[in-house]
């Protein structure tokens, strides 16, 4: 028997189970704020320098669950003195089903990141408040961009490796 299928894609074959993702928990594994400076740093002065990393890992928890951890660090500092420093390790388990193994590293680096991601900048944005600074509003992220130049830099440190040859 045969599907038709009106938006043009070809049907699933028998037995293959739909791409799928269930969030089974998100929780807190770190989280640290530093106001070194506090009550000074609190004083209205000069516009600081923000230095905001991201970074994303993830580890195989069982046949179809990951475990995703999202870091960020954010560091406000003026010339002299640093305002606020704060990392958030923020993680989520995951349960992924239906995705051809070929696919599931870049599926669970940028799908899973992208679901747990407004809940983490709104933890990072409490912190800062709590802290006394205006909300730290991170910009979306595109887990995706982040992906390809994470393989990029991974490709290029393989090559440079690979191209040295012992005297």
């Amino acid at each position: 028997m045969t599907d038709t299928n009106d938006g043009g894609a070809a049907p699933q074959a028998e037995g293959a189970a739909a791409p799928g993702m269930h969030i089974l928990g998100q929780y807190i594994k770190d989280l640290s704020f530093e106001n070194p400076n506090a009550p000074r740093s609190l004083t209205q002065g000069e516009q600081p320098k923000l230095d905001i990393n991201v970074n994303v890992g993830a580890q195989q928890m069982g046949d179809d669950q990951f475990e995703v951890i999202l870091t960020l660090n954010a560091k406000a500092e003026r010339p002299d003195m640093v305002m606020f420093n704060v990392e958030l390790v923020y993680a989520g388990l995951f349960k992924i089903t239906g995705v051809p193994k070929e696919h599931m590293h870049p599926f669970v680096m940028i799908e899973c990141p992208r679901m747990i991601f407004p809940y983490a900048r709104n933890i990072l944005s409490e912190a800062t408040r709590n802290g006394g600074f205006p909300p730290l509003m991170l910009d979306p992220i595109d887990f995706a961009q982040l992906y390809r130049q994470n393989m990029a830099q991974q490709a290029a440190a393989q090559q440079e490796g690979g191209e040295q040859k012992p005297n």
